[in-house]
């Protein structure tokens, strides 16, 4: 059986987190507000459960989940959790602080990559995180600006770890040849991956995981229920890659959820379980808005699942015949 809190090291960093994190996109007003007390619950217990590595960002509700994953955190003592923040997004201030009552999700805030925007927005996430030192800090989606974001962003954070403000940086992004660009580009510690390397789609798999295992960079994957499809892929709106579906992943979806059945596995459990067989990915993160969804993430990444699943799976042609396989 899984366990959700074993203890990993970031690759070649000191630092350890769990394998199963907590995303809070949810908790900073992803498609509807969640309460102050909702998000404080969320938070603390699971952290009180074991669960001691936390992803965050400015981009979620303009600060607000950063302020949550602050408040909630605050007053115990730092080495016993990881925060992972990002920068990108410009978020100086809380004047653009989502308001959790309201139906209308907040604006998008605009990206400045430069290496003076980078410095003033660590200083604005470790107010909000009221940390003096992140643990990680990822350039967050510079999908349309690789070298602007490696000039500016990067220098600014690598200067941070150097001086021991910052413990570990990396990138986190939805494109899987971009990061593999900056892996050849840079020295970064980590990156997250967001949906593509999940039970549904690997396309990963062929550059950018070996180039981390040969770099020692870490990975630790987001988004692995695809944004959607891989929650419920019988949904009336069933999403990947956070638009509407195309038919061909439905229909290969629905394929491997009719062979998770067979073997009386959900299909949550075998998304969530399938990443981590990888030698490059060290952690799974999950996002929640509520304890009891957070408590069936943790259910499900306990579920036992049979290798037979797996080397079925494989057989019916719906994993890589070179995708590392998860052990009973």
């Amino acid at each position: 059986m899984t366990n959700p809190f074993q203890k990993v090291r970031l690759g070649r960093t000191t630092i350890e987190i769990t394998r199963l994190g907590l995303g809070t996109a949810g908790i900073g007003w992803l498609y509807a507000g969640v309460s102050d007390e909702d998000a404080s619950a969320l938070l603390r217990e699971a952290y009180a459960q074991g669960c001691t590595f936390f992803d965050t960002s400015p981009l979620y509700g303009s600060g607000l989940a950063e302020l949550r994953v602050g408040a909630a955190l605050a007053g115990l003592p730092h080495d016993t959790f990881v925060v992972s923040t990002k920068v990108g997004y410009a978020v100086f201030d809380d004047s653009a602080l989502a308001d959790p009552q309201s139906p209308v999700e907040p604006p998008r805030p605009p990206q400045d990559f430069s290496y003076d925007s980078a410095l003033r927005l660590i200083e604005a996430s470790l107010r909000r995180l009221q940390l003096d030192h992140i643990d990680i800090v990822l350039i967050h989606d510079p999908d349309n600006d690789l070298d602007t974001a490696l000039q500016g962003t990067y220098r600014a954070l690598e200067r941070l770890r150097d001086e021991g403000v910052v413990g570990a940086i990396g990138a986190g992004m939805n494109y899987a040849d971009k990061l593999a660009y900056l892996a050849r580009a840079a020295d970064f510690d980590c990156f997250l991956l967001a949906g593509r390397y999940t039970l549904l789609d690997q396309e990963a798999l062929s550059d950018l995981l070996p180039l981390c295992v040969e770099r020692g960079i870490a990975i630790y994957i987001g988004g692995p229920f695809n944004s959607g499809i891989l929650a419920d892929p019988y949904a009336d709106m069933t999403t990947f890659n956070y638009a509407t579906a195309p038919r061909a992943w439905v229909a290969k979806a629905r394929r491997i959820d009719a062979l998770c059945q067979r073997h009386g596995v959900p299909l949550k459990a075998a998304a969530l379980q399938f990443p981590l067989a990888h030698p490059a990915v060290v952690a799974v993160l999950t996002g929640a808005r509520t304890l009891a969804e957070w408590d069936e993430n943790v259910a499900m990444f306990r579920h036992p699942v049979p290798v037979a699943l797996w080397e079925d799976l494989r057989a019916e042609g719906l994993l890589p015949a070179d995708a590392p396989l998860p052990m009973e």
